[in-house]
């Protein structure tokens, strides 16, 4: 893969590098915000590592500058600010995962995997599954175990978003953005409400969960 790595630490920086390089990776490097944002623009990566803290343009408006060029290469968090309003913050910005300092280089590496292999799935497939759970986009059906599951078209859209995103927490400000297409919190219990009659359909007549609730970050789907 072609990795960018943003961060103004040299020890990290060098240490990163050198294990993804031996991983047979190619991986750029940049220490400055501004000049990562130039580097991630010009295309061409598979995964970015991205500092929060970073000199010239923070992480956050980095991703969020990204975001609104319509540039979609995932992105990492690596950071040691780790607060759960932190977390989610950073995925509100943009970012599509979030590590925090310190942190073992295995588990970097796999992070990376993971939303290499996510990115290369196509938005445009038809049938999206998680465990026994099988959603046909073209018929609208749901099926678990191979049972009918009948949804409304909110909850459909619901599920299908989750799905999309497969293993990834999905906050309640995205939910309502890519669901309800509000771009505001009207503070009501409208996503509570959703998941919690989802489950009713999806989880609970089963015998294993795949719903789960992220505790002060939201929900995802996970098998």
């Amino acid at each position: 893969m072609k990795l960018l790595l943003i961060e103004d630490d040299q020890t990290t920086a060098a240490y990163i590098v050198k294990g993804l390089r031996e991983e047979g990776h190619v991986v750029d490097h940049v220490a400055d915000g501004r000049d990562g944002l130039v580097q991630a623009m010009a295309g061409g990566y598979d995964v970015m590592i991205v500092d929060r803290m970073l000199p010239g343009l923070d992480g956050l408006s980095l991703l969020r500058a990204l975001r609104s060029a319509k540039v979609t290469v995932p992105a990492i968090f690596l950071t040691a600010i780790g607060g759960v309003d932190d977390r989610i913050e950073g995925l509100q910005a943009g970012g599509d995962d979030y590590l925090v300092k310190p942190f073992a280089f295995g588990e970097l590496s796999a992070r990376i995997a993971v939303l290499a292999r996510r990115a290369s799935q196509p938005m445009t497939e038809t049938v999206l599954t998680a465990g026994d759970l099988r959603m046909d986009l073209i018929a609208r059906t749901v099926t678990r175990a191979g049972r009918t599951i009948d949804l409304l078209p909110r909850e459909f859209a619901l599920l299908e978003h989750l799905l999309r995103r497969k293993g990834r927490v999905q906050t309640r400000t995205m939910l309502l953005e890519a669901v309800w297409d509000l771009s505001f919190d009207p503070q009501t219990n409208v996503v509570e409400t959703h998941v919690s009659r989802l489950r009713a359909k999806v989880d609970k007549p089963f015998d294993r969960e795949l719903i789960h609730t992220v505790r002060g970050a939201g929900y995802k789907i996970e098998a």
